[in-house]
């Protein structure tokens, strides 16, 4: 068994580098399903240490594999996204974006170091483990399809075949030094509806012309927070104490103070933790507005974008990962996560293998480093890589191991 002391040794030897690395990529980050030079840089970091490598995964993406002794026993894969924002960085720091509009304000460039860090290590012990750690680095996350999802079809759980995932996420409202975990359902699936009400326009001063899609377009909404504000059920069960948000936050029309204008078209989100539920929202959305539409004499048309699906910890599998963490970096620094209706194409790989999605804390408020995710002024306190790289082959190990 490697000791949590050899680990850690391991992680304070490469959090210099690995610091190095995640300022290089915050320094160039790239949009969603653009990260060439991003792939070529883990590329090249993964050849300068020996550690094999597939390519082909959607043009960015990159599998590490590090088989240890009777690498056919067990296989693990961590993963790591790699995707910038359209965000201009507002930092004053010596590693600020170099590219105007465009800042890794999620923490995909920690994610993406980490990941390397981890495999540093893992190379360097692949003679004192058994079983098979795959490293996946992924572009598009911030973007459906999801990255996720398509390395999936390209075969990323296939040969060898996955066993157990891992994946962390920066967390800059918990400060560093703590990690966060939550067994079970975490994460909620994420669909953009669009609707667009087609009225009849015309001259506001003479309304009794027009079929005014700005009305419509309010009933509907009210109708939708009605159903959806209340507690879920069909039929008695279906949606029962299933936590559900179903928001609209954009309503346009091109009409005027004396224009009623003919069409409005409003946009939102649908979010919950059950795929039957899931669909059964879907339909419920289309018959209401179809049965508001019909009152009113027009016709609506709903578009649904289907997003990631519900992020599932497996209980059994996180809450050894909360045993191990608890061992690793102690009972104080580990805390037990509240659910959450964001979400996280990592959420695709949950539903295929038994898989662990946890916080890493990344905040410093001595030190002013409290912005959230996707905001301009987003920054880690660095010392979090260590933690990050550490616990990763902890917890992976241990799961060689079980």
């Amino acid at each position: 068994m490697i000791s949590n002391k050899k680990i850690k040794s391991l992680a304070n030897l490469y959090f210099s580098k690995v610091t190095k690395i995640r300022r290089h990529l915050h320094q160039n980050p790239e949009l969603s399903f653009k990260e060439y030079e991003t792939s070529k840089y883990i590329q090249e970091q993964l050849t300068l240490s020996d550690i094999k490598f597939k390519i082909g995964f959607l043009e960015t993406g990159i599998v590490a594999i590090i088989e240890g002794r009777n690498p056919n026993k067990k296989t693990i894969l961590l993963r790591a996204d790699m995707d910038a924002l359209p965000i201009d960085e507002k930092n004053d720091v010596d590693y600020k974006s170099k590219k105007y509009g465009i800042m890794h304000a999620c923490g995909h460039d920690a994610h993406s170091a980490i990941a390397l860090g981890s495999a540093f290590i893992l190379n360097d012990l692949k003679n004192d483990f058994e079983g098979t750690i795959k490293i996946m680095f992924q572009p598009g996350e911030e973007v459906l399809p999801g990255g996720a999802n398509l390395m999936i079809e390209a075969g990323v759980l296939d040969n060898p075949k996955v066993d157990k995932a891992i994946a962390l996420h920066v967390f800059p409202s918990m400060e560093v030094g703590k990690v966060g975990f939550k067994s079970g359902m975490y994460m909620a699936s994420s669909d953009e509806i669009y609707i667009s009400v087609n009225g009849k326009g015309g001259h506001a001063a003479m309304p009794d012309d027009c079929i005014n899609p700005l009305i419509i377009a309010s009933e509907i909404i009210l109708e939708i927070n009605k159903l959806f504000m209340m507690p879920n059920s069909l039929n008695g069960t279906l949606g029962e104490n299933i936590p559900t948000v179903v928001v609209f936050g954009k309503i346009e029309g091109k009409g005027a103070t004396n224009v009623i204008p003919s069409v409005i078209e409003i946009a939102g989100t649908i979010r919950t933790m059950d795929e039957a539920w899931r669909a059964s929202i879907h339909q419920q959305i289309k018959s209401l507005v179809k049965k508001v539409s019909l009152t009113y004499g027009i016709e609506s048309f709903v578009k649904i974008e289907k997003g990631y699906p519900f992020l599932v910890n497996d209980i059994p599998f996180t809450n050894n990962c909360i045993i191990g963490a608890i061992n690793y970096l102690g009972e104080k620094q580990v805390e037990i996560l509240p659910l959450r209706m964001t979400a996280e194409d990592f959420a695709f790989i949950s539903q295929k293998v038994p898989s662990c999605f946890f916080r890493l804390g990344t905040g410093n408020k001595l030190k002013g480093i409290t912005s959230g995710v996707h905001t301009s002024n987003f920054d880690i306190d660095e010392k979090s890589l260590e933690i990050g790289i550490g616990l990763m082959v902890r917890l992976a190990l241990n799961e060689l191991n079980s």
